[in-house]
């Protein structure tokens, strides 16, 4: 049986902020909760804010609302606003 692994190379550049210290103790903590590292944290939460990768910044909101409708991109302004003009 042979058996193929794939390889993949991640480069990281390595970076400095400065942080207010109530704005850095609240990361810190909000880490630790998550179980993850202070910049591990700070990377996901670049991750939120940055337009997805290849893709038009608004593709990041895809797929967020679902309903089962058949008629949902009909019905857009009632399922996003709650009615329709």
């Amino acid at each position: 049986m042979i058996t193929l692994h794939s390889t993949f190379v991640i480069m990281l550049i390595r970076t400095q902020i400065s942080l207010h210290k109530q704005d850095y103790e609240v990361a810190k903590q909000e880490a630790k909760r998550l179980g993850i590292s202070l910049a591990e944290f700070f990377r996901k939460a670049l991750q939120k804010v940055l337009p997805a990768k290849g893709k038009a910044p608004w593709m990041k909101y895809c797929g967020m609302i679902e309903t089962g409708s058949k008629k949902s991109s009909q019905e857009i302004d009632e399922i996003v606003y709650g009615h329709k003009d």
